[in-house]
């Protein structure tokens, strides 16, 4: 499913210098952070990454999505959290690749309500929805 560039309702500009060792700054200067690779990568970890920037607006982004997908069914997911865990590697075909493991507590849902709110939280999600078939997306309920 592709969207069409006519349906855009927002578009976030950010502009990066010296890439992963270097600095990320939003157009409007809401986000503006040193990056550095992390100390497993070999860097300082003295900045953040862009797995993390990648794993705090997943877990925001879905975080929202649960909100729509319970307020449809009428359910209350207040306290909830989602946990985005993004992992960094190699691929078999020599680059590098991404997974992720989304970790979705919802307090005071029963645990099968809570899976298939979860499961329709990754259709409606936006980051999902990209990263679909090309990234290997982990859902648990905890």
């Amino acid at each position: 499913m592709t969207i069409q560039y006519v349906d855009v309702l927002y578009t976030a500009v950010a502009t990066a210098e010296n890439g992963r060792d270097g600095r990320v700054a939003t157009d409007d200067g809401k986000l503006d952070v040193i990056v550095n690779p992390p100390i497993e990568l070999g860097g300082t970890g003295a900045g953040t990454n862009p797995e993390q920037l990648f794993a705090a607006g997943y877990s925001a982004c879905f975080q929202s999505a649960l909100g729509v997908v319970a307020r449809r069914a009428k359910t209350d997911v207040s306290g909830s959290q989602v946990t985005a865990k993004v992992g960094l590697g190699k691929t078999e075909a020599g680059g590098f690749g991404l997974t992720v493991q989304l970790e979705v507590s919802i307090p005071n849902v029963p645990a099968d309500e809570a899976a298939a709110l979860v499961e329709q939280a990754h259709e409606v999600c936006p980051y999902s929805a990209a990263t679909r078939g090309n990234v290997a997306v982990t859902l648990s309920v905890v």
